[in-house]
C-alpha cells in the first residue's frame, strides 16, 4: 500500500512520532489514521514502560505566578539528560504541568505518597491521576507518557510546591 507524504505529516503533526515510526504505523494500519494513532499510542506506552525504571536526575525546576501574584507554583521534573531537558517538548510539559497545579490544586504527586489511613480521591487529591485541563481524555500521566515517546526519556514529577496568599 502507498502512504502518502501528506498522510505521514498529519500523522505527525498529530502525534508528535517520527517520520519513520508514522509511517511504519499507517502501513501497519493499512492506511487507517485513526487506527494508526493507536498503534502510535501504543508504541509509547510500551517505550515509556521500558524507560519507567531508568534513573531520572536531570531536569528542571518550573515556575508559575498567576496574573495577579496571588497564586505561584514551582515544580521539579526530571529526565535522564541535560539535552532532554533543554527540549521544547520538556519545556512545554514542565510548563502544563505547572499550570495544571495552579488550576487543580493536587495535593501529591502520585497515589503512592498519601499516607496510610488518610481516605482521599486519587483522581482529585494526586496530580498524576487528574485529568489535563487542557485536553480531559487524558491525565497528566499520559501527557508525560506522551513525551517519554517523544524524547525517548524517563521522565518524572519530582516534588512541587503551589502558594496562594491568604491560605
Amino acid at each position: 500500500m502507498d502512504i502518502s507524504a501528506e498522510q505521514v505529516k498529519e500523522l505527525r503533526q498529530k502525534t508528535g512520532a517520527g517520520v519513520m515510526d508514522c509511517k511504519k504505523a499507517l502501513t501497519d494500519a493499512e492506511g487507517n489514521f485513526e487506527k494508526a494513532c493507536s498503534i502510535i499510542a501504543e508504541r509509547g506506552l510500551a517505550i515509556a514502560k521500558k524507560k519507567s525504571e531508568r534513573v531520572a536526575e536531570q531536569g528542571l525546576i518550573e515556575t508559575y505566578v498567576h496574573t495577579g501574584s496571588h497564586l505561584g507554583v514551582m515544580v521539579e521534573v526530571n529526565c535522564e539528560t541535560d539535552f532532554v531537558a533543554r527540549t521544547a517538548e520538556f519545556k512545554e510539559l514542565a510548563h502544563n504541568i505547572a499550570l495544571q497545579i495552579s488550576a487543580m490544586c493536587p495535593q501529591f504527586v502520585s497515589a503512592d505518597e498519601i499516607p496510610a489511613g488518610v481516605e482521599v480521591d486519587k483522581q482529585v487529591a494526586c496530580l498524576l491521576s487528574q485529568p489535563f485541563i487542557k485536553d480531559p481524555s487524558k491525565s497528566i500521566q499520559d501527557i508525560i507518557t506522551e513525551t517519554v515517546a517523544k524524547t525517548g526519556e524517563n521522565i518524572k514529577v519530582r516534588r512541587f510546591v503551589r502558594y496562594e496568599l491568604g491560605y
